[in-house]
């Protein structure tokens, strides 16, 4: 019996039962397609991330953050995280680019609008990087010392401008109040004498002997004097300006790892703007605290302890050999390449989980194709009969018999291979209208990769030739002499 007989035999049987075999190839066009569609989200979210990762240049990004002092005082204190050691980070094989994350609070007035927001540094090499290639309008600024800064979308939003390309060109003056320790200690000094007399004339003679009063009287001035360095530090700010030219806008990000603020401006400008003091922020005055660079000269950055400090890998190099020799250096680290691993491990085991929900499925349209193939065996004894006495053996009988299942199982997974592509469809459409509606970016949630529809159409295949092996060996085995003498 040849290859030919087999399916002619088979697709012709199936073909003279016909609501049975569409009923019974139903159930497994609706395991596949289950199959398919489930699997179509798992492969279509794990498409989409791993294009923003590449988008981005994420796999080739690393945070590097300072020692954590609770788990390692000893290297909180020799690893400092500071213009030296960003040095250091360039200098490693496989590094590109160390950039520091370097904000400040700003005042900036573009078309007659002032904001209160915040600016960061970047270098010229960092902002021509994939992670900040996603330009709404414009382009990036030209150099380090160039008159020009990019802001973002969120800018746009503080400020009420709705055509990014409009704000192209035009000026914004940027303004940044500076805090010093000298207007800190000016606010300490300010009306000493007119306190030293009001102590004295309020200074009875019965208590100047008194230790209480003295001990109550150094507490009410140390708070006093403690509160006016603060006043005087935070309030008391000199205002340096510039004005400077948007180059370009940038799309925003929402991620806790990589800040970016609503306003990007070159190195050398922001370090004219920051030199003259401290932002006023309180995790700058912690900062320079820590660094011991309170009381240095305001021009000193050098000690400036920085928050984190972005990496830029070489794509060639493992992102392993850089993280190990930065942690050896006593600093933390946090890769995307390494999280995008733990991403991918989720995914399998996702798609596992889906995976054996269509299996199962399967496996109920497997028992409709037992039942089918056994009613068929009971009907069709006759014709066992027929063929084993014209020569035919029983692994030819066998054959026939899986031949007709593996049938119902191909056309069922081909059938249903095509409705599950359409669910998805469906559904992507549906939930593309639902997040443009709410405003959100459309997005593909579902992929049908050419892995996929091999793996449903083997796994059809495979399960309905299983379900048949026992109704073919029950075929093989008909006596054929009880099956002409019962007809």
């Amino acid at each position: 019996m040849t290859v030919r007989d087999l399916v002619t035999g088979s697709l012709g049987n199936l073909w003279r039962l016909k609501l049975r075999s569409c009923l019974t190839i139903s159930g497994v066009v609706i395991a596949i397609a289950a199959f398919v569609a489930m699997l179509s989200f798992g492969a279509g979210m794990q498409r989409h991330v791993t294009e923003e990762f590449n988008e981005f240049g994420l796999f080739s990004t690393m945070i590097v953050y300072p020692a954590d002092p609770d788990k390692d005082s000893s290297a909180a204190e020799a690893a400092i995280l500071d213009a030296a050691a960003v040095a250091a980070f360039n200098e490693l094989p496989g590094v590109n680019l160390a950039y520091p994350f370097n904000a400040f609070s700003a005042t900036a007035i573009v078309a007659d609008t002032q904001v209160a927001t915040r600016a960061q540094a970047l270098p010229a090499a960092a902002v021509r990087t994939k992670l900040f290639s996603r330009l709404v309008a414009g382009a990036a600024f030209s150099s380090d010392s160039a008159g020009e800064v990019m802001v973002t979308e969120s800018f746009l939003d503080e400020t009420g401008i709705l055509e990014a390309d409009s704000i192209i060109g035009k000026n914004l003056v940027i303004s940044v109040g500076l805090a010093s320790i000298d207007s800190g200690l000016a606010g300490v000094l300010q009306g000493v004498g007119g306190i030293v007399r009001d102590r004295i004339e309020d200074a009875l003679r019965d208590s100047l002997w008194n230790q209480d009063y003295w001990a109550r009287m150094v507490r009410e001035e140390l708070a006093g004097a403690m509160q006016r360095f603060v006043d005087g530090f935070f309030n008391a700010r000199a205002i340096v300006s510039d004005t400077l030219v948007i180059r370009g806008v940038l799309e925003s990000r929402h991620s806790h790892r990589l800040s970016v603020t609503s306003i990007i401006i070159p190195t050398a400008v922001a370090g004219r703007l920051t030199s003259g003091g401290f932002s006023g922020d309180p995790a700058d005055l912690l900062g320079a605290l820590n660094s011991g660079r309170l009381f240095a000269p305001t021009a000193d950055t050098s000690g400036q302890a920085y928050s984190q400090v972005t990496l830029n890998l070489d794509a060639q190099t493992p992102y392993t050999r850089v993280r190990d020799s930065v942690q050896a250096m006593g600093f933390r680290t946090f890769s995307y390449a390494e999280q995008f691993d733990e991403i991918r491990q989720f995914f399998v085991y996702f798609d596992m989980a889906l995976g054996v929900i269509g299996f199962i499925a399967l496996v109920t349209a497997s028992l409709g194709i037992i039942n089918t193939m056994m009613m068929s065996i009971v009907e069709r004894r006759r014709e066992i009969g027929v063929l084993k006495s014209l020569g035919a053996d029983e692994g030819e009988i066998r054959m026939l018999f899986l031949a007709e299942s593996g049938s119902i199982g191909l056309i069922g997974a081909l059938t249903g291979v095509v409705f599950g592509w359409l669910i998805t469809r469906a559904a992507s459409l549906g939930v593309r209208i639902i997040m443009e509606r709410q405003g959100m970016p459309g997005m593909e949630l579902f992929a049908l990769p050419y892995w996929l529809i091999g793996t449903a159409l083997l796994f059809g295949l495979a399960v309905s030739l299983a379900a048949g092996l026992y109704p073919a060996a029950r075929a093989a085995r008909v006596d054929p002499v009880e099956a002409l003498r019962n007809e």
